[in-house]
């Protein structure tokens, strides 16, 4: 059971939203965090769920290909809707990708990129323009196809977060995908709570305005899912 507390903001009756942080290739951690939420569904039946993956499905991790074939497929949770989103791993995987720059391909790499390649069978040592032609083109097309940003309620998930005091149909793809400072330490009412990962912490991160869910699983964390129902808010985590 999740153990629910006080939430900054209030869904409407009858909706629950399921977010998961920054996956970095940790299948084992997602599919066992996807069996938890089937759980709390079957335990509290809702009229309308929705599961978000918060982007970083790529790198550093052993497994980013079976990641995104996991997602395609569907994960076994009865939720009405499932959204997902991109990170800046995946924005970074992409213009390796697409550029066919050098040094596109070096900083994807250096950020865990060769994980990724590794995850699809590619030695870093196949030249560049190779790489594209050996990931399956389902796994290319539903990275490129992913969205930057979901608005629920009051709610807006969002890979890193937005820039502050900035409309959110003026928000750069960029800050969508990269932002840390000033947005993090911003304590200005943004109209909306941010829900995002992108930023490792100890612990999720609950503030007025924003609450954090990247809590390192690649990195000898825990992978986290913030639950949102009415006025209310937990956390489940593998």
């Amino acid at each position: 059971m999740v153990d629910l507390v006080s939430a900054p903001a209030t869904l409407p009756p009858g909706q629950r939203v399921y977010a998961v942080g920054d996956v970095h290739g940790c299948l084992e951690r997602l599919v066992a965090l996807h069996e938890l939420i089937a759980e709390d569904l079957a335990a509290r039946p809702v009229a309308e769920a929705t599961l978000i993956h918060l982007g970083d499905y790529v790198d550093r991790g052993p497994e980013s290909a079976q990641v995104i074939e996991w997602l395609i497929a569907g994960p076994p949770v009865p939720a009405s809707r499932v959204v997902n989103l991109m990170g800046n791993h995946e924005h970074l995987m992409l213009s390796a990708l697409a550029s066919g720059e050098a040094e596109a391909a070096e900083v994807w790499l250096s950020n865990g990129g060769a994980d990724s390649l590794m995850s699809w069978g590619i030695q870093r040592s196949l030249p560049q323009r190779d790489w594209a032609s050996r990931i399956p083109r389902a796994h290319l097309l539903f990275v490129r196809d992913l969205a930057t940003h979901v608005q629920i309620g009051p709610y807006l998930f969002v890979h890193a977060g937005i820039r502050p005091g900035v409309p959110l149909e003026q928000q750069t793809r960029h800050d969508m995908l990269w932002i840390r400072e000033p947005f993090l330490s911003s304590k200005q009412d943004h109209g909306m709570v941010v829900v995002h990962g992108h930023t490792p912490r100890q612990e999720p991160t609950v503030r007025p305005n924003r609450i954090g869910i990247d809590t390192g699983a690649v990195m000898g964390g825990v992978l986290t899912c913030l639950v949102l129902e009415t006025d209310q808010l937990g956390f489940l985590s593998t």
